[in-house]
């Protein structure tokens, strides 16, 4: 976007609050164009239905712009973990309730949403094992100290390239080209299912069409730019564009997913 405008685009990373600040920081920003927001799967899609007390609404505060891209999860386990697919995985924790483990990268987060939604659509008890992030999760899943982990296939595809976790089933609609051999949950055991973590522009509410529509079609041409798109595809995720009204149902439709899934737990 820098290269295509006369301004150039900075980054500024506001952490804290599971994204809560920086979603906070772009509401309140003045709608002239100048200050976009990433928004992602969790601060605009879990987060309405986790946090109490959250600074921003998800539905009211923002324009959409463009989803920018998807990124399926992936249900992985330890080498010794004694169930090899999906369906084993459910089986076992069927015959065990509430004893069978999953990492997550921490309460409230995509990775344990999705084992949520698993376990209510199949009527599965199992046992929640919260991290602080995606990397102390994984590292005790490598060491073999927790033998199953929700992870997105990003994070996870290079310890599954190099054979150190093995994967189950893949959260998307339909089998990734970075891993084609690994099913779909859809496939195995739970038709329709579907769970992805995404992220996308916003604006904040007020924004003029004028300039939501400039900013859409300069995302939109780079985001299906071939060069981009490969390399999004090869760190594991999938170029997304779209157009402003398309990213709007989006949002409303996770949301509305992810609120019934926070009311099922």
């Amino acid at each position: 976007l820098s290269r295509r405008w006369p301004q150039r685009a900075v980054v500024e990373n506001r952490a804290g609050g599971a994204g809560a600040l920086g979603m906070e920081a772009v509401a309140r920003a003045a709608p002239d164009g100048y200050t976009l927001g990433v928004g992602t799967s969790g601060t605009l899609g879990i987060n309405p239905s986790v946090m109490t007390r959250l600074p921003y609404d998800a539905e009211r505060d923002f324009a959409a712009i463009t989803n920018i891209f998807t990124l399926p999860l992936i249900f992985v386990a330890h080498p010794s973990f004694e169930a090899n697919t999906m369906a084993e995985f459910v089986a076992l924790a069927r015959r065990a309730p509430n004893t069978v483990q999953y990492a997550s990268a921490g309460p409230g987060t995509a990775q344990h949403m999705t084992a949520e939604m698993l376990a209510h659509r199949l009527g599965l008890t199992m046992q929640h094992v919260p991290y602080r992030g995606s990397g102390p999760a994984m590292a005790d899943l490598i060491a073999g100290n927790v033998k199953v982990m929700v992870d997105s296939l990003a994070s996870a595809l290079p310890n599954i390239q190099g054979g150190r976790i093995r994967p189950l089933a893949v959260t998307g609609r339909a089998r990734t080209a970075q891993l084609p051999d690994v099913p779909t949950v859809a496939e195995t055991v739970s038709p329709g299912f579907e769970s992805l973590g995404w992220s996308g522009l916003i604006a904040p509410a007020g924004t003029q069409q004028a300039i939501i529509r400039r900013v859409n079609a300069d995302a939109v041409a780079i985001l299906r730019d071939p060069a981009v798109a490969a390399r999004m595809i090869e760190l594991g995720g999938f170029p997304d564009p779209g157009t402003p009204e398309e990213y709007a149902r989006f949002i409303a439709a996770e949301i509305a997913k992810w609120r019934e899934v926070a009311r099922a737990a």
